[in-house]
């Protein structure tokens, strides 16, 4: 084999090493490229976002006018509409309040404030518009603590109509 030829074998191979070395390399060398996202102001997870702009109304419509009492529900209380609570409830609720709406749901002991029992009479009893402003707003306890997140960010007016439909089927169970 010629010297050029054995050149060339041995350049190729230190090659293959160096691109094998640089690809795991690559995660502990860390080089920060600077992008549009970085630079423009921004909030962290958890951070209060700011605030709304004021006489301005979400892209769904206004979902209530704060000053002007509980809104009234606007769907109506159909089997769609149950069904889709039901399912919004079963990924967003349950695991608090229980599957039965009871308060016992998985991680209820854990908590520091017990979840509503949402088939109450007291619950069952307060208006749609009621039960909307809380699925929305949440429950804050005194000195700030969250007593129930506000879930208007997490789900949509739609969503949570339907939800209260739904927590409208949801009936005690009488003790055997």
């Amino acid at each position: 084999m010629s010297f050029y030829k054995r050149l060339a074998v041995v350049l190729a191979v230190v090659g293959v090493l160096g691109s094998f070395v640089m690809l795991f390399a690559m995660d502990v060398i860390k080089l920060d490229w600077i992008t549009f996202m970085e630079i423009q102001p921004s909030y962290k997870p958890m951070e209060s976002p700011r605030p709304v702009a004021a006489r301005s109304i979400p892209i769904e419509g206004a979902a209530y006018i704060a000053g002007q009492g509980v809104p009234e529900n606007p769907v109506v209380s159909d089997d769609f509409s149950v069904e889709r609570g039901k399912l919004i409830f079963s990924v967003t609720c349950a695991h608090c309040h229980g599957a039965a709406g009871d308060g016992t749901g998985v991680i209820a002991g854990a908590l520091v404030f017990p979840p509503a029992n949402l088939t109450s009479e007291l619950t069952q009893s307060k208006p749609d518009g009621s039960l909307f402003l809380t699925i929305s707003n949440g429950i804050q306890g005194a000195g700030g603590q969250i007593h129930m997140p506000a879930l208007n960010e997490d789900l949509s007016v739609r969503d949570r109509w339907d939800l209260v439909n739904y927590i409208r089927t949801l009936k005690a169970t009488p003790a055997p």
